[in-house]
């Protein structure tokens, strides 16, 4: 039985954020839930890759973390919810965005820097 949402999930998605296409499939993720573009999700999951979250709000990526083998991870934040999520980066995220989410801290240190010495 084909379901609206499991088709949908076979033929990619729109971005939540940028509306860009988003394919299904990528190099090094099983379960494509976010916009290699702009690294947007949307809040579909309750456990990883079920795809039955009632919530459905727009997840913003707020960190990228380094796992213990050395894979990247990009931490959302649900806008509805504030459910927090950790998910692997895929083969074709955009390198700059995944940098500049990097360097994010750099740019707005929790401290002045002014007074460093």
């Amino acid at each position: 039985m084909t379901t609206k949402r499991a088709a949908r999930r076979e033929d990619g998605f729109s971005c939540v954020r940028c509306r860009a296409p988003v394919p299904a499939a990528a190099w090094g993720t099983k379960n494509r839930n976010h916009c290699p573009r702009c690294l947007w999700s949307r809040h579909v999951d309750d456990e990883i890759g079920d795809r039955r979250s009632a919530c459905a709000q727009g997840m913003e990526p707020i960190a990228v973390a380094a796992r213990p083998d050395g894979e990247w991870a990009i931490i959302h934040r649900c806008t509805g919810c504030g459910h927090l999520r950790s998910n692997r980066i895929a083969g074709d995220d955009d390198e700059r965005a995944l940098l500049a989410l990097a360097l994010r801290p750099m740019a707005s240190p929790a401290f002045p820097l002014d007074e460093l010495r």
